[in-house]
């Protein structure tokens, strides 16, 4: 990718942007977000893409060593500072010291201090018979209990979590570095590194007391180990447990990450070639993962996938539903069905006042996700066109199963949800813009022109929704 395609792709992600933030705050100026939803909005474009036109040229051609290094401590030392910036910032907005309207993060923080109470007291099966008899399942101990570690040995700090955020988000760089180099060559690679350690979305969940970043550095790492353990063809004891203590691990942190995990080392081993996997490797690896997805079916975790299928992902009209039920317009265009087409991209970038405060704060963030999915989608195109398909499975399942549950769920337009798939993404798009013809950018000048309108509309409706327009 050369110097001046990331500066014009860099270029033209900004001015749409800009484009549709003043077109949608002209439009709706009784709606128009204020000054510093903008402000965040802004920054976080600006900051994504003049870094990464910046510093991907400089670095690109790096020795491994340096580039390695270069990408950990500057990605650190951004995520360091913002995680110490936003404790205050947050007091000083909140008044408690955490994210805007925070729910989940606030039973994480109040059930850990009680676990660390009890730990240091000595009451160890109390914690067990408590999280025996806690209602939401295995998922929901795995950062319970995280926590509950790091209150027992560093006091109930809420900085000390979120720096252990930005240690694991910054090495989170080099798992998406190496995995992309196998998977798609080094350029490839070192591309996906730099948008990683400039994507704010993943700078951001470093400030916050919510799961989703843990859940994220268990999956992208198992799928490392699972795809070096395949290429490598170094089938040692501790190449073997490692991806599976990882996706047992993810399991304890949201349940359809592990059953996506397994789905995708299977996919993996029976689409590769014979010359990483023969026919008997084929047989003896995927009976030794059905053996281990079995152990998880018939484990707590077992009941629980069966109760999360029953009451999250058979109800498909969920969205419309919660809408009606709240008196809003258009729930019927906020079903399943007419979400899915979206997976790569949705949610769309909030840009009116009438959203929650967190998603306004991040409709930066979630416009650059927005802007990237056209190359992610474009990435499974090239795959085959290049006949990588085989190198592609085992990224292409997890990110497509993974999407396709959230798409089919209570969760489709809820941005939370749509995390885990981002570093991925991250790698995709990375492949398809090393990888460009002049017919695809053909095409991704329409995709910015769909985008444009899509991101009025989405707005629109919004506002539509509640009666406002």
């Amino acid at each position: 990718m050369g110097n001046k395609l990331v500066r014009h792709i860099s270029f033209i992600g900004i001015g749409l942007y800009l484009a549709a933030l003043l077109t949608v705050s002209l439009a709706f100026r009784s709606h128009a977000l204020q000054l510093k939803w903008m402000l965040w909005g802004i920054g976080e474009v600006l900051f994504f893409f003049v870094l990464t036109a910046v510093f991907y040229p400089r670095w690109k051609n790096a020795e491994t060593k340096r580039f390695k290094h270069k990408v950990f401590w500057t990605a650190l030392g951004i995520r360091v500072v913002y995680a110490v910036v936003m404790c205050y910032y947050y007091y000083l907005e909140t008044g408690v010291g955490f994210e805007y309207d925070a729910a989940d993060s606030l039973w994480y923080h109040a059930t850990a201090v009680h676990f660390s109470r009890a730990l240091r007291e000595g009451y160890v099966s109390y914690i067990f018979r408590y999280l025996n008899a806690y209602t939401m399942g295995f998922s929901e101990h795995g950062y319970v209990l995280w926590l509950t570690l790091i209150y027992s040995i560093f006091g109930r700090i809420w900085l000390v979590p979120r720096l252990f955020k930005a240690l694991m988000s910054a090495y989170l760089c080099i798992v998406v570095w190496k995995l992309g180099s196998r998977t798609f060559g080094e350029r490839t690679g070192r591309l996906a590194a730099v948008l990683c350690a400039f994507m704010p979305i993943l700078i951001q969940i470093c400030g916050l007391h919510t799961k989703e970043l843990e859940m994220i550095f268990l999956s992208i790492l198992a799928l490392e180990r699972m795809d070096y353990l395949i290429r490598s063809k170094k089938y040692t004891f501790w190449n073997i447990l490692v991806p599976i203590v990882l996706t047992g691990l993810s399991f304890g942190f949201r349940t359809i990450i592990g059953m996506c995990l397994i789905f995708a080392f299977l996919v993996f081993v029976l689409l590769s070639s014979k010359d990483l996997v023969g026919k008997k490797g084929k047989t003896i690896i995927s009976a030794s993962v059905v053996v281990v997805f079995l152990v998880f079916l018939f484990s707590p975790v077992g009941n629980e996938m069966s109760n999360i299928y029953r009451w999250k992902f058979t109800d498909l009209t969920y969205q419309s539903e919660k809408y009606e039920s709240m008196g809003m317009k258009h729930g019927e265009l906020a079903q399943s069905w007419v979400l899915a087409p979206g997976a790569f991209v949705l949610p769309l970038s909030p840009m009116v006042e009438e959203s929650p405060d967190n998603n306004k704060m991040l409709h930066g963030s979630t416009f650059v996700k927005n802007y990237l999915a056209f190359f992610a989608m474009l990435a499974i195109v090239i795959a085959f066109r290049q006949k990588k398909w085989r190198d592609f499975s085992l990224i292409g399942a997890y990110e497509l199963s993974y999407l396709a549950i959230i798409m089919f769920s209570f969760a489709a337009n809820m941005e939370r949800y749509h995390e885990p798939a981002i570093p991925l993404l991250i790698i995709m798009a990375a492949y398809a813009m090393t990888h460009l013809r002049r017919k695809d950018l053909k095409l991704f000048y329409v995709y910015c022109g769909v985008l444009f309108v899509a991101l009025i509309a989405w707005n629109w409706l919004k506002l539509s929704a509640r009666g406002l327009v």
